[in-house]
């Protein structure tokens, strides 16, 4: 039910747990095993309390100080009653001194023939004893995180809402929205996360920085835009989420087709589609702006070859009708097709679409 090795690396609101339970905060305990998948109800069996009771010692509505629940607390959720200082002081002592006459007499102990006092000298278990304590300040600093999961929720909620009124917002409007979300991941991603954290984090980015890229070639900075997409590039690489890595990709194609080489469109979505495995929705955008692209300068062989390789992709794993930004449905790729198709000169074929 409950892991003892939380209570040593565990990490609740940016903290290290260890200091609440030095604390004895019991409100942040609770919580902390809450978000861990534990209902109040079997915190509270294994604590000895009711389940109301449980859950507004959490709420924050009542407090803990009464020293024999705190030891109930302690027993019945597998922390280490020194960890909260509930420990007998004679017992305390004796771990922290060791026996006090090795060290009064200095002839025994060696100070007279200028050897180091006991107590300072290397012994059987002090290598042991330092590596565990190394082992668990690495453990804190590998959960550490500035960052809470509710706290990330509420940034890819944010993050995609934005994905969705984005299509019809105006892009200096989007702009002023992302650059406040921008900014509070910039900031989130500079503090050392653990790494399934900052790979959410990244993903997010990749994101918002894929919408700044679009609205500022949409108006017209396109040196700008060019560096953003970079920036989405870098942070869909560090999520290492491959429907994302593929997506930034297959959307950054879009500003050599429209404001620059077509055959640099032609590279970045096959650099999207060589990480398209497995297929995915943004991979039928790569394959069919790669088409598209292919259509403009002239290969109209492999153009063709393109179109078929998108209806492919899109048939093994076509996305659902949606306005919302960064999706492909059937309408967008039919968009696409028929754009390649009337390039190639095939216009009866376009009209089809």
């Amino acid at each position: 039910m409950v892991d003892p090795e939380w209570w040593i690396s565990g990490v609740w609101d940016g903290c290290p747990i260890r200091h609440y339970l030095e604390q004895r905060d019991v409100t942040a305990i609770f919580r902390f095993l809450h978000a861990r998948g534990l209902s109040y109800g079997v915190i509270a069996a294994a604590v000895g309390i009711s389940p109301n009771r449980a859950a507004e010692i959490a709420k924050g509505v009542r407090q803990v100080s009464a020293y024999d629940v705190l030891e109930r607390v302690a027993v019945g959720l597998s922390i280490p009653r020194t960890s909260m200082g509930l420990g007998r002081p004679a017992d305390l002592n004796q771990q922290r001194s060791g026996p006090l006459d090795s060290r009064s007499d200095p002839h025994q102990s060696g100070e007279s023939q200028g050897q180091a006092p006991n107590h300072l000298r290397p012994t059987a278990t002090s290598a042991p004893i330092a590596l565990a304590r190394i082992r668990t300040g690495l453990d804190e600093a590998l959960a550490s995180a500035s960052v809470s999961s509710r706290q990330l929720e509420l940034i890819e909620e944010s993050t995609a809402e934005l994905v969705l009124i984005y299509p019809a917002t105006p892009p200096a409007v989007m702009l002023s929205r992302l650059t406040t979300e921008c900014a509070e991941v910039q900031v989130l991603s500079r503090r050392r996360q653990p790494a399934l954290i900052q790979a959410r984090l990244s993903a997010t980015a990749a994101l918002l920085a894929t919408m700044c890229a679009d609205a500022l070639m949409r108006l017209g900075h396109v040196g700008e835009a060019r560096l953003w997409y970079r920036t989405a590039i870098h942070a869909a690489d560090d999520s290492a989420e491959g429907p994302i890595r593929v997506l930034v990709r297959a959307q950054a194609a879009m500003l050599p087709y429209y404001f620059g080489d077509p055959r640099q469109a032609v590279s970045t979505t096959d650099a999207a589609l060589a990480v398209a495995a497995p297929p995915c929705p943004s991979g039928t955008l790569a394959a069919a702006g790669r088409a598209r692209a292919l259509a403009r300068i002239g290969a109209a062989d492999a153009a063709r070859e393109g179109i078929e390789q998108a209806r492919r992709l899109f048939d093994e794993c076509g996305d659902a009708d949606s306005d919302a930004a960064f999706r492909f449905p059937a309408k967008r790729l039919l968009l696409y097709l028929s754009g390649a198709l009337t390039w190639v000169g095939d216009t009866s074929a376009a009209y089809r679409c």
